[in-house]
């Protein structure tokens, strides 16, 4: 196998085009270019050709990788998901997520503490913060930890129902508020004790939410 040409420049990625003379090409990072010596002009044998075609394959993983990391937070589990979805195979995905926690960029406790905190922020309940632990793939070790401290949400379910119901409201509208604080991961309890305190007017009947 020779090397026909190598791209002056890189693209978008950061990786550099690599033209064969069978008509095919790599695309490969700088990294993996100064590793195998890559050259226009450079004849390969077959088996350096596999090991250059599995070290890309590996780099392209881990730099996806990078890549959705620095995008949003995401667990250990979630991470390997995702990368095999882009079409990374399992044994580079694994392999990826493995290099990146070993370099403490990728931490499953700090994640879900991460995921918690922008519940809060969005004035959802714990059980929404539950499920966006199970989305995320946070190993259940972690959920205590993080949920430990989640703070009386009261207050954001009174400014809730203040922007969604205002001084005049029928009952229907009132179904429609209750249906949409228990989406947000509000329990019964506490929705009926922010109402009690919203309305006396409250004509309160749990079986009919939910």
């Amino acid at each position: 196998m020779r090397i026909e040409k190598v791209a002056a420049q890189p693209d978008r990625a950061g990786r550099y085009t690599v033209k064969l003379d069978d008509g095919s090409s790599l695309r490969l990072y700088r990294q993996t270019v100064e590793d195998f010596a890559i050259y226009s002009g450079k004849e390969l044998e077959e088996a350096e050709f596999d090991r250059l075609r599995a070290a890309a394959e590996e780099m392209s993983a881990k730099m996806r990788a990078v890549r959705i990391i620095s995008a949003s937070s995401v667990s250990k589990g979630d991470l390997e998901r995702r990368l095999i979805q882009k079409g990374e195979s399992k044994q580079n995905a694994c392999q990826a997520v493995q290099w990146l926690a070993e370099r403490s960029l990728l931490d499953d406790r700090a994640t879900a503490q991460q995921i918690v905190q922008n519940c809060i922020s969005k004035g959802y309940g714990p059980a929404r913060a539950k499920q966006a632990l199970y989305e995320k793939r946070i190993p259940k070790e972690y959920w205590d930890d993080a949920l430990a401290d989640y703070p009386d949400q009261t207050e954001e379910i009174m400014n809730f129902l203040q922007a969604k119901l205002g001084s005049h409201w029928e009952q229907k509208d009132l179904r429609r508020t209750i249906d949409a604080l228990l989406r947000r991961g509000h329990s019964y309890g506490a929705v009926r004790k922010a109402l009690n305190m919203f309305s006396e007017n409250v004509d309160w009947e749990e079986e009919n939410y939910g």
